[in-house]
């Protein structure tokens, strides 16, 4: 259900696309060939039915190098206040092909060919969706950095 949230809108979507993994874990299960875990077969499939839905979507991919900020930073006091639900919620509230790009390259361990191949996008594209990703990131944390502590952690 985690890896769902991490690409889906919201839980709804999230739970619809659990479900449409466990349909095809079950009707492949004989395909699993008992090399590796089966929890990194298992999510493998969830990641891909993830896409395949997304992209059914028809989801928009902006690619501008002159957009790209060289690096981005984000201070780590602001991070170490942040808990994995408030991470996750911001990482929800990507645009798609931000949220995508970020997902696939920071949490599931993708290059940047690899998911233009997977995402059917170049990979100057993925870059820079991912620096994208990373700058609104950024400022979001920045932002919560500046509530009062009492509001931190309380469902952004």
């Amino acid at each position: 259900m985690t890896v769902c949230l991490r690409y889906a809108h919201d839980r709804k979507e999230a739970e619809d696309m659990l479900q449409e993994a466990f349909i095809r874990i079950f009707g492949h299960i004989n395909q699993y060939r008992f090399e590796g875990s089966l929890e990194g077969w298992i999510r493998r499939i969830v990641v891909n039915t993830a896409l395949n839905i997304l992209q059914k979507r028809k989801i928009r991919f902006v690619a501008s190098e002159a957009e790209i900020e060289s690096s981005v930073t984000v201070n780590t006091d602001a991070l170490s206040k942040l808990g994995t639900d408030d991470l996750l919620k911001l990482i929800s509230q990507l645009p798609d092909g931000y949220r995508l790009v970020f997902n696939l390259y920071v949490i599931e361990g993708y290059d940047h060919t690899e998911i233009a191949q997977i995402l059917k996008i170049s990979p100057v594209t993925s870059r820079t969706q991912l620096l994208k990703a990373r700058s609104v990131l950024k400022t979001k944390i920045e932002n919560l950095q500046k509530m009062p502590e009492k509001y931190v952690g309380k469902g952004i």
